[in-house]
């Protein structure tokens, strides 16, 4: 053990140990008994364990495997006492010797990283298409259900329905953790590379870095983007969701000045731009085009090219922007793609088609508390001198959001707006 003499490291250690691990003890607790649910128990029980007991007695030096020591123990003692069936006692037992292996594996190397196949797993047939990807994050990722539920537009009560459903699925069926077939793979490739981008989304939306769980994310997405892509390399959509979050994490040092305040992305200090992750992106993205099979990625990869062309020329080409969101709208229609694709028609110069799809976008009630919608609106209006209305949509903007950053930058647009007294 490696003394810690305040309680406080040790806590931290624990949660350092739980966004390193979670998604690699899962994969392999879950692999023989395939009962998910029964292994994010076990695990959920090991972190308790050690938030209570490495604060007093200190950090053990090969966490993981002290954490799969646990799980075993509690295992065992749970098919020991509790009145279960059999099936349970089977999957206890199966969870106990999985992890008493991964244990003595952990004592001289690192856990196998299983996190792959478990995507895949999720990404199964058998489960429904709509919970698969909100099913990896979870079980890879650790996510929960109300983040997750928030990511997919969904009200968390009914996303905790359905990934409780799923697992349950992959329980009954059987369905086996390891990587499929080739031939099987492009059609789980679709969950798999919406649960990457949706992870990276979430660590994209803690642009100061101070939250380190959030931070780590964009990391581990990144990862595991270039895992697909390494092992499907023909398929251009993996490359293309690769190379847009290489673009994004490239800009991730100008989102926010010296002094936290946020910075959109047409404003942002181009010389703070990690060039050589760009140059890396366009690299990825030229491959993925080559194949001439386009797709939902690769057309947002090519969006964030056209904002990274500015190195080049010094101006926003939104025009291009426009139309890119316009392709990205008729190959897989979103709301959020006709509220960005309204932004760029309003810095195109063509306002008022801007808020003519804004105003189309009114009635769909999942915008009704999404920020962006009304920050969209805010820019269009003040493009049309609609102040007073541009004003009102701040309002309600800034109302919406959490960041202190954006919600200052949102006052400071609207303190811009001059007073009308007509609309």
């Amino acid at each position: 053990m490696t003394a810690v003499p305040r309680p406080w490291d040790a806590r931290a250690a624990a949660e350092t140990a739980a966004r390193q691990s979670y998604g690699r003890l899962l994969a392999v607790l879950a692999a023989r008994s395939r009962d998910v649910a029964a292994a994010e128990d076990a695990l959920a029980d090991a972190f308790a364990t050690a938030l209570e007991q490495w604060p007093r007695n200190g950090v053990p030096d090969r966490p993981e495997a002290w954490l799969l020591t646990v799980v075993r123990r509690r295992a065992i003692d749970r098919q020991r006492h509790l009145k279960v069936g059999i099936d349970a006692q089977d999957h206890l037992l199966l969870i106990g010797e999985e992890s008493k292996a991964m244990e003595l594996k952990a004592d001289s190397e690192d856990v196998p990283d299983k996190r792959l196949a478990l995507m895949f797993a999720c990404a199964h047939p058998a489960i429904n298409p709509e919970i698969r990807a909100p099913l990896i994050l979870q079980t890879v990722l650790g996510f929960d259900a109300t983040t997750i539920a928030s990511a997919f537009l969904v009200a968390p009560a009914t996303m905790g329905q359905r990934l409780v459903r799923a697992k349950t699925r992959i329980r009954q069926t059987g369905i086996p953790f390891r990587l499929p077939d080739r031939a099987d793979l492009p059609e789980r490739l679709d969950a798999v590379l919406e649960a990457i981008y949706a992870a990276f989304t979430e660590g994209w939306s803690d642009p100061a870095g101070g939250d380190s769980r959030r931070r780590d994310l964009a990391g581990e997405a990144i990862w595991l983007g270039r895992l697909v892509a390494s092992l499907m390399p023909g398929e251009p959509e993996a490359l293309g969701l690769l190379a847009l979050m290489l673009y994004a994490e490239a800009r991730r040092e100008a989102r926010r000045t010296a002094g936290g305040d946020y910075v959109p992305l047409a404003d942002q200090d181009i010389a703070l731009w990690d060039d050589a992750m760009i140059d890396d992106a366009e690299q990825m993205l030229a491959c993925a085009m080559r194949l001439a099979q386009p797709g939902r990625y690769q057309i947002e990869a090519a969006l964030q090219s056209a904002h990274c062309a500015r190195r080049q020329t010094g101006r926003t080409d939104w025009p291009a922007i426009a139309e890119l969101y316009r392709m990205l709208g008729r190959l897989s229609y979103s709301p959020v793609v006709e509220v960005n694709r309204a932004v760029a028609l309003a810095e195109s110069g063509h306002a008022k088609a801007g808020l003519a799809i804004l105003d189309r976008l009114s009635a769909d009630r999942r915008l009704a508390d999404y920020q962006p919608y009304w920050a969209a609106r805010g820019i269009v209006l003040t493009r049309l001198d609609h102040n007073d209305s541009a004003r009102e949509a701040y309002r309600r903007a800034i109302a919406l959001e959490r960041d202190p950053a954006v919600q200052r930058f949102l006052q400071g647009r609207m303190d811009e707006l001059p007073t009308s007294l007509l609309n």
